[in-house]
């Protein structure tokens, strides 16, 4: 079975995100949740997931609106890698939270994670995704590192890639 990517974006900086990781990633499907039904995925083995963290670390509308469904989902023989963005001096102490909630849900349904990284490089007081020293996915701050983005897919890409495609 092939990749593909799921995410959901309030403001487009998610869906920016998808579509650079598929431009690194070759020929790969991406889909935006608010238009997808999330059962979509039983479609795939090998799964990215990605959204933004809301409010007070929470997932965003899309995922909110499709949370039901996806907490049914068997996600056991697929292998998952997992991108959030967020806002580390705003909301230092969710910073990136979504992403733990959803690593949450997508390892209690028996899925393979790939591609955690390093928490070098943000300053942030608490966030769900983060487990010890390294965050449980790629974590992108737009709004205050935005000129570390590139870099940060680039690599991430790179270190998945082998397991994800």
């Amino acid at each position: 079975m092939a990749t593909a990517i799921f995410f959901a974006s309030s403001t487009g900086n998610s869906e920016e995100i998808a579509n650079k990781i598929a431009s690194k990633l070759g020929d790969i499907e991406v889909f935006d949740l608010a238009g997808t039904k999330i059962e979509k995925i039983n479609n795939y083995d090998k799964i990215i997931l990605g959204g933004s963290t809301w409010g007070d670390g929470e997932v965003n509308d899309d995922w909110e609106d499709v949370w039901g469904n996806f907490c049914k989902l068997d996600l056991s023989n697929k292998t998952i890698a997992l991108f959030g963005l967020g806002d580390q001096e705003s909301y230092s102490d969710e910073f990136c939270s979504a992403l733990g909630i959803i690593y949450e849900q997508v390892i209690s349904k028996g899925a393979k994670i790939v591609g955690f990284t390093s928490i070098d490089t943000y300053t942030h007081d608490g966030s769900k995704a983060q487990i010890d020293d390294k965050f449980v996915g790629l974590v992108i701050d737009e709004d205050n590192q935005s000129d570390l983005t590139d870099e940060r897919i680039k690599n991430w890409v790179n270190d998945i890639k082998e397991e994800i495609l």
